[in-house]
């Protein structure tokens, strides 16, 4: 158990380090050695895990899926909304969610990993917009399988375009628009008036889930929830996981 536990964090350092390098380099200019590098590990600890550059990129790719914090609501629309801003309030901060979106839209790499995460986002996507309409929560004209489609495309374009004219700096107010604009469309009134779609939202699901899982460490040790740091929450939430690309 000591040993797996060891290899587990072996590999998140490895594919943390490689997520900075392929961030910074995009895949054709990121080197093994430079994982190595950053990760401070032997290039035969980086080969046991991951067979080669290629395989290594595409561990960066579907690390944003290991794991979901986002908190499951009653309502599957906010859900979805939530899903959404929390990766454009990670986006700037988590280099593997980063990396992700750069491999995933990046034209040298595209063919390679088959639209990288793109699909992975539109199952997602779906899957939270069928429950929504299971619950009846979308207009009778609303196909989820189409929804999930546009939006995730949507949500891909306003990502490409915040991070060319502002460094995506402006990422979480474009993304809050983005929904603020297209819900109306999918949502029956009633659900459409109590959805929470400001550009803090992401923020304050990051932190809930943050929250959440303290208490449960807490719960399980004996000792109570601490509510965690702020860096914490950031280095946490939603599994680095995320960038909708």
């Amino acid at each position: 158990m000591v040993r797996q536990e060891r290899a587990l964090r072996t590999r998140r350092l490895i594919l943390e380090a490689a997520a900075s390098v392929f961030d910074e380099f995009g895949y054709e200019g990121a080197t093994i050695g430079e994982v190595v590098s950053r990760a401070g590990v032997t290039r035969g600890a980086v080969y046991f895990h991951f067979a080669s550059k290629r395989d290594l990129a595409q561990g960066v790719v579907e690390e944003q899926f290991a794991q979901d914090e986002v908190p499951e609501r009653a309502c599957k629309l906010q859900e979805f909304v939530d899903t959404g801003m929390v990766v454009a309030h990670l986006l700037p901060r988590d280099p593997l969610l980063s990396a992700g979106a750069r491999l995933s839209l990046g034209q040298d790499v595209f063919d390679e990993f088959g639209g990288g995460a793109i699909l992975g986002w539109i199952s997602r996507f779906e899957v939270l917009l069928v429950a929504a309409g299971e619950r009846g929560e979308l207009l009778p004209h609303v196909t989820p399988a189409d929804a999930a489609w546009l939006l995730t495309a949507a949500w891909t374009g306003v990502q490409i375009q915040s991070q060319k004219l502002s460094g995506r700096a402006d990422l979480e107010r474009r993304v809050a628009g983005l929904f603020q604009h297209v819900m109306p469309s999918i949502a029956v009134p009633g659900v459409l008036g109590a959805l929470q779609m400001g550009p803090d939202r992401g923020a304050r699901v990051v932190a809930e889930a943050a929250a959440a899982r303290a208490a449960s460490e807490g719960d399980a040790d004996g000792s109570g929830g601490s509510g965690g740091n702020a860096a914490e929450v950031e280095a946490h939430a939603v599994g680095g996981a995320v960038a909708v690309s």
